[in-house]
This record gives C-alpha cells, sequence and structure tokens, in this order.
C-alpha cells in the first residue's frame, strides 16, 4: 500500500514521517517532487540547488520509483507537500490512499513567516489542497483522509491509533517515539527546516505554535481560512 500524505508546510509532516518511519513494515519518502518543484517554478527556497541537485527531477522517474518500492515494502509512506503538486500531474495519486495533513493556518502561516519572510497562498498550501482533495473524491479509488495535526498533538496514541484504521493498517506503539537527531530518509533540505523535529523524541506541541500572526500576514490568513474550514469539514471521527 502507498500511504501518500498531502500537507502544508510548518505542520507536523515530519513528525509524522519520522513516526511511520519507526514501523517495522514501512518505509518512509521525504518530499521526493520538491527538486522538480524548485527547477520548474524558480522558488527560492532555503538550500534551493542543493535541494535540485540531490533528487530526481523527472516526475514520471519519481512515481515509478514509489510504485517500485511497493513491491519491495508492505507500506510505502510519502510525505509531500500540496503546493509541489502545482508542477505534477494528479493522476498518480488516483491510486494512492492520500492523507491531507491541515492545520490551523494562523498558526501554519505565523511559523512559516519565520522561515520566509512575505508567504503566499502558494506556499503555505491550503489552496492547493482543497484544490487535491476535490480531484480525489471524483477520480481516487480511495476517499481522501482529512487529518487536523490539533487533532493528534493533544493525544497522539489515540490520533495514531484512529488514522491506522482509517488506512485499514494496524497502530505500532513504536509510532509514538523516536531518537533524536536525523534519519537517513531526510532531504538535504532537512537542515533547514527539521530542527524542531530533530530535538524531538516524540509528537510534542512546540512552543512556537503560539507566534503572533505578523501585521504583513493578516490578508493571508483571511484568504487561506474558508479552505482550511472546506477540508477540515471532511475530518471523520
Amino acid at each position: 500500500m502507498i500511504i501518500n500524505l498531502i500537507s502544508g508546510p510548518r505542520n507536523i509532516s515530519t513528525a509524522l514521517m519520522y513516526s511511520f518511519a519507526q514501523r517495522s513494515d514501512t518505509k518512509v519518502l521525504d518530499e521526493p517532487f520538491y527538486g522538480h518543484y524548485l527547477q520548474k517554478t524558480g522558488t527560492d527556497h532555503p538550500g534551493r540547488e542543493e535541494t535540485i541537485r540531490s533528487q530526481d527531477k523527472d516526475p514520471e522517474t519519481v512515481v515509478e520509483k514509489i510504485e517500485k518500492l511497493q513491491k519491495e515494502f508492505e507500506l510505502v509512506f510519502v510525505k509531500n507537500m500540496a503546493h509541489h503538486h502545482e508542477v505534477l500531474d494528479w493522476q498518480y495519486l488516483t491510486e494512492y490512499k492520500n492523507v491531507f495533513l491541515i492545520r490551523d493556518p494562523r498558526q501554519l502561516i505565523a511559523s512559516f513567516a519565520h522561515v520566509i519572510k512575505e508567504p503566499t497562498m502558494l506556499d503555505i498550501g491550503l489552496k492547493h489542497e482543497a484544490e487535491l482533495i476535490d480531484f480525489v473524491f471524483a477520480n481516487g479509488r480511495h476517499a481522501p483522509i482529512v487529518l487536523d495535526s490539533n487533532n493528534i498533538l493533544p493525544n497522539p496514541e489515540g490520533g495514531l491509533n484512529q488514522l491506522c484504521k482509517q488506512l485499514g493498517i494496524p497502530f505500532e506503539s513504536s509510532m509514538l517515539s523516536w531518537e533524536k537527531g536525523a534519519i537517513p530518509e531526510d532531504g538535504t533540505w532537512a537542515k533547514y527546516w527539521y530542527k524542531n523535529v530533530h530535538n524531538s523524541t516524540g509528537f510534542v506541541k512546540q512552543k512556537t505554535s503560539d507566534r503572533e500572526l505578523p501585521k504583513n500576514c493578516q490578508q493571508l490568513y483571511e484568504k487561506a481560512l474558508p479552505y482550511y474550514e472546506k477540508l477540515a469539514s471532511h475530518i471523520t471521527n
């Protein structure tokens, strides 16, 4: 089975990838389309050139590699960013079990603005997530799953149990913790984005979650909120 996580940035997507990496039956992949996205869009992110050099830039080849792993591992967990799909053919999504990870846009934007001072709607991914979930509902073999990070952090064991149940896989208690530091599957960009996860041993609400929304980001928040609310309406308990 291929579990395809579609998330916005500055969420718990990396922690969720680390969680699945602890399972006995799973291979994880970290944002395999990131290099293609940076090359096609010209977006300037920290470590841009290093990221582009480190990855295959042909999306079809990337998909082939993902599906090849499916023959070697019982589960393949792919962590993807929603905005990377701006330059992808979405057809590959139709065969996977897609999990849409969302976060209150006020928290998301405040966190992202700490790294990229003037974030855009494209950067935060919520609009793309809303468009992608419509596509999966219309074309996918499996109904999409929507997961709010704020429903995981207060009770990781309960939240992960529920997610595994929705995916049709057994929960493993190993998913609740990991050793401090990086994992081999980290992308080259980890040193710019993964500090909190590297300093953690499990799902913990970061102090940075309470950052105030910068004044220059208020308009972006107001535009993003309806997309978040649309996605949240698909959460099932």
